[in-house]
């Protein structure tokens, strides 16, 4: 919710990656109602309305001032609902399509959202999301172990975990794919800003509750300086999973 305000002028990799994933929507729905899982701002919400005008929307968050944002600033008729994407307070097989880009890496029982989003989409409605993988962020959590032992940048769930949880469930991927994407910093400080500003925050175990200190961020700073590119840029790596399947029902 406190990075309601900042997380638009920020989510340059959100965007991107969001719209390749609505470049892979269906042109048409059968029904008329969509779901956007995790809805943030609302930003793809209201690009979902301009793609299906006739539709139905509800943007689902778990962070309330995200809603309030939307809710002030889209120009989109939809429901604001705040709510856990693993338990969902929407009646069984009534939703046609649910959307969610670079959400749905913050829930940490996989099976129980599966089953949720099988559970609340109708027999052949659509499920389109990205997520993020393993490999991302791997320039700062390599820099951060030479600092201490702390775990310091989040750990996401393996690729394969995602594919295998949806299927148990009951969904049939028509792509299921992976893409490495590198944005380009500055420095470590603006790294770490774009974090703060899309409320990114450390949610694992074993982090440090104390302070950092000075000379550990000057070492931190060292170690992620053998990553700097040619073009005087530090590069970040997000590794991003796209998925769409349909519901077996």
């Amino acid at each position: 919710s406190r990075a309601a305000q900042s997380y638009d002028a920020v989510a340059r990799l959100q965007r991107q990656v969001g719209q390749r994933l609505m470049k892979a929507l269906p042109d048409h729905l059968s029904g008329n109602s969509v779901i956007d899982l995790g809805c943030g701002t609302g930003y793809f919400t209201e690009h979902l309305a301009n793609k299906y005008p006739a539709a139905d929307f509800i943007g689902l968050d778990l962070a309330q001032g995200m809603l309030t944002f939307a809710d002030a600033e889209r120009q989109v008729n939809a429901r604001w609902l705040c709510a856990d994407a693993e338990e969902l307070p929407l009646a069984d097989q009534s939703v046609d399509l649910i959307f969610s880009n670079l959400a749905l890496q913050w829930c940490e029982r996989l099976p129980q959202l599966a089953a949720e989003i099988v559970r609340v989409l109708k027999p052949g409605g659509h499920f389109a999301f990205t997520s993020l993988g393993t490999e991302t962020l791997h320039q700062l959590r390599a820099s951060w172990a030479e600092v201490d032992d702390y775990v310091h940048v989040n750990r996401f769930t393996d690729t394969e975990c995602w594919r295998n949880a949806f299927e148990l469930a009951g969904m049939a991927f028509h792509s299921f794919d992976t893409e490495h994407s590198d944005l380009a910093y500055r420095d470590l400080r603006h790294l770490t800003d774009e974090l703060k500003g899309l409320g990114a925050h450390n949610v694992n175990a074993g982090q440090n509750r104390g302070l950092t200190s000075p000379q550990q961020v000057r070492k931190l700073i060292q170690a992620y300086e053998q990553y700097r590119r040619e073009d005087g840029q530090l590069p970040a790596t997000w590794e991003v999973i796209y998925g769409v399947a349909t519901c077996h029902g």
